[in-house]
């Protein structure tokens, strides 16, 4: 009989968040935790949080709801808040929620084991929310992940760019660069047991500067690397797409063709007021370069709906840069107003326009993502097979245009790149056969 605690963990928001889970885990496991997907037999509940949107974190405080009824029956029950709404709402935590035991901030994982520590020894209202990106950095470099064919390696945390509706410079802390050497350590590592394609992770990803080695070096390094086939990132700024990061898509071939580059609105007014840093132009112009340099090449935005000033002229220079662009994938949202934000003092548009604009601008972007996708019908692509899918024999991975496809296979393909031919297009996926 195994004498380990079970832990459940509930992740929320971006794949930075994810691979914070995933260290997170790594500790608990140190300390004779193991993970659970049966929150009714979990020993701790650990909740990893993201606070860029309302709707997000209300989703927190109400999953609280439902674990503080199992802690009614379950007395013994550990329960801790980690992550950007913990960071940012420590304190209203507590006083919305007292079940709570410990609380985290995304800059302070470092100090987990020594956490896990004091609440074993019934500690409660724990918390620990300071900014010491590098400790944390320095912290998890020693936690291996464990392998899988595409793995999440954080490079860069925080964001100096102060955007007026983002919470993140004031829940991740200014901009800091991990470790050059750590990073080509874990990645090595991670090749060695498997890993085949790393997805670089940052606020800010191409802000990355450590010790003067950029964004564009450190990406020429990791190619160099045998084992890694494919390398991405996200979430980027078009502040910060320079000349040598463009060039770069069309120097190394394992550098993926796909980008993220959220450009938030068509609308320079808006652009201005929500401190962008950049005009439409200037964003439509890096598209221009990358698909001259790549002729191959994708693209991904997030797209706000509906920031306070917001025209009708606004909303229509938005959909004309996506007719202008043609996104393969997007994702967009209608504003949410987030306490300590400029823009949470600005007035707000009528929801029902809000909610109008979102559905053309929705119904746009889906149309472009099926046209993507309809175009690789009968073509081929190579695609890392990640995971068993659902149905017998069935396998999925992703094309270079990060794509999912299913594949059905009588051998066990996962941690392979295979040659696939697109007989099928679902609605955000694809079906092949390999060849």
């Amino acid at each position: 009989m195994s004498n380990k605690k079970k832990v459940f963990i509930k992740t929320y928001g971006c794949q930075m968040n994810e691979y914070d889970s995933e260290k997170l885990l790594l500790d608990l496991e140190k300390n004779h935790y193991q993970q659970t997907g049966d929150i009714q037999e979990a020993d701790m509940v650990l909740l990893n949080t993201c606070n860029i949107r309302e709707k997000a974190a209300e989703k927190v405080y109400s999953e609280l709801g439902r674990v503080k009824k199992i802690k009614d029956h379950k007395t013994d029950l550990k329960i801790g808040v980690t992550g950007c709404v913990a960071q940012a709402e420590s304190l209203e935590i507590f006083d919305r929620q007292p079940a709570v035991d410990f609380i985290v901030g995304p800059q302070s994982y470092h100090k987990f084991p020594e956490i896990i520590s004091k609440v074993n020894d019934g500690e409660k209202n724990i918390i620990e929310t300071n900014f010491e990106a590098l400790d944390k950095f320095q912290s998890i470099a020693s936690l291996a992940v464990k392998p899988k064919p595409s793995a999440f390696v954080t490079i860069q945390e925080g964001c100096d760019k102060f955007c007026t509706f983002c919470v993140v410079p004031y829940t991740r802390g200014k901009e800091v660069s991990r470790s050059h050497k750590d990073i080509l350590r874990e990645i090595i590592e991670s090749a060695k047991k498997g890993v085949k394609e790393v997805i670089l992770l940052g606020q800010n990803v191409n802000s990355y500067n450590f010790e003067g080695i950029s964004f564009p070096s450190l990406i020429y390094s990791l190619a160099e690397i045998d084992d890694i086939k494919r390398i991405r990132f996200m979430t980027s700024h078009p502040r910060d797409m320079t000349d040598e990061l463009i060039r770069a898509f069309g120097n190394i071939s394992k550098l993926m063709p796909f980008l993220h580059l959220p450009v938030q609105s068509g609308s320079n007014r808006i652009l201005k007021s929500m401190n962008r840093g950049h005009i439409v132009e200037e964003y439509v112009e890096i598209i221009n370069k990358l698909r001259v340099i790549r002729k191959d090449i994708c693209f991904s935005s997030d797209f706000i709906v509906g920031y306070p000033g917001e025209t009708e002229k606004d909303f229509q220079e938005t959909i004309d840069l996506c007719e202008q662009v043609q996104f393969a994938q997007a994702y967009s949202f209608n504003y949410s107003s987030r306490p300590g934000t400029p823009a949470s003092r600005k007035e707000e548009l009528d929801e029902d326009v809000k909610k109008r604009r979102l559905h053309v601008l929705q119904d746009l972007l889906t149309k472009q993502q099926t046209t993507f996708l309809e175009r690789q019908k009968n073509r081929q692509h190579n695609v890392l097979f990640e995971k068993i899918g659902r149905g017998i024999n069935e396998y999925v991975g992703r094309t270079e245009h990060f794509s999912p496809v299913t594949v059905v296979s009588k051998e066990n393909i996962v941690g392979d790149i295979r040659r696939v031919e697109i007989n099928a297009v679902m609605s955000h996926s694809l079906r092949g056969v390999l060849k």
